[in-house]
């Protein structure tokens, strides 16, 4: 296992990170204290240090294994998690973005994981209620309190992000230093918006579900009706899920992997800092996505599965790389600049 710089921090995480949603069976379909413990302590042998959590998954349990799982080594590892989700139905005290749920999730949560910081604190989920300003002066606040290390934000519109960077860069306050965000070779929208800010920003991405939620796992084929996994209904059945999967079990046919490495491996070889987050219900599974780390997909690989995934990345994207458009801003002299900024066209 490598490690890479989170971000515009100098924190030093490893090049995958454990999701831990289904460190619990409180939702139906998570694993056991003695599954996740064998879990965690696979990921630890591969090197890995870098762990992810939420104080909602599995009603605090999940937090509550990685507590204990940590206690001998607290400072090795590097632990997120996140607030905003709803911890009291119909209470709107315990729910959102704001500064009283903010601190009281974060007191909660550094008593389940049995520890007196957090290194990596998330907004879940932007609200659209709370204002930016309040946000990012709370998020400070725990910063400064020694409480929370770095934070990050998950699951928000580009917008919201390069604006509260603004404002905490303004006003000397700690900014987002990473992203988590969807994407695979299933869902590429972010390819629009989020993943060239994260690069301009220099923020770390952190993608979730990057199997597609289970359609890039190889169990998926025309024809087949999957007795389980997330992705029996819709999204699996779709005609283009099918055909990027079947690439993705062609290309893994041809390395001797398995398909579910050859995704992740696609993932990881992104431009940016994009680091997978990994999740399993089973020891079996998690090895199997480890081996990711032993594949890298060579050019005409990578080609073909962008190929057979490509998006179509809409307005303003389009317009501006289209060659006419190009020629009036430029003035004819496009081909002449040499450009390192981030973006493309």
């Amino acid at each position: 296992m490598k490690y890479r710089l989170l971000g515009r921090s100098g924190l030093r995480v490893s090049e995958l990170a454990l999701g831990t949603m289904t460190f619990g069976e409180e939702w139906g379909w998570g694993a056991s204290m003695p599954e996740s413990r064998r879990m965690f302590d696979a990921f630890a042998e591969a090197g890995g240090n870098f762990l992810d959590t939420a104080n909602r998954y599995t009603e605090g349990t999940s937090e509550r294994f990685v507590g204990d799982f940590i206690a001998s080594d607290r400072d090795h590892w590097i632990v997120a998690t996140k607030y905003t989700l709803w911890t009291r139905r119909e209470d709107p005290s315990f729910s959102g973005n704001h500064r009283k749920n903010m601190m009281r999730a974060c007191e909660a949560s550094l008593e389940r994981l049995a520890t007196d910081y957090i290194d990596l604190y998330w907004v879940h989920a932007w609200d659209f209620t709370t204002r930016t300003e309040e946000v990012m002066r709370g998020l400070d606040d725990l910063v400064s309190s020694g409480k929370v290390l770095y934070v990050g934000i998950s699951d928000t519109p580009a917008w919201v992000v390069s604006r509260a960077n603004t404002i905490a860069d303004f006003r000397g306050w700690s900014p987002f230093v990473g992203l988590q965000i969807r994407y695979s070779l299933i869902d590429r929208t972010a390819e629009a918006d989020l993943l060239p800010m994260a690069r301009a920003l220099d923020l770390a991405v952190t993608p979730w579900s990057v199997l597609g939620a289970g359609v890039l796992t190889g169990k998926y084929s025309r024809g087949s009706q999957p007795e389980e996994g997330r992705a029996k209904e819709g999204a699996a059945r779709r005609e283009r899920n099918l055909e990027i999967a079947e690439a993705v079990v062609s290309v893994a046919e041809e390395i001797g992997c398995t398909p579910s490495q050859v995704a992740i491996s696609w993932v990881r070889q992104q431009e940016g800092i994009v680091i997978p987050l990994v999740g399993a219900r089973n020891l079996s599974q998690l090895r199997d996505n480890l081996g990711a780390l032993d594949v890298e997909l060579d050019a005409d690989q990578l080609e073909r599965l962008e190929e057979v995934s490509r998006i179509d990345l809409g307005f303003p994207h389009n317009f501006l790389s289209d060659p006419n458009i190009l020629d009036i801003v430029s003035g004819g002299t496009w081909e002449q600049i040499s450009n390192h900024r981030p973006g493309k066209v």
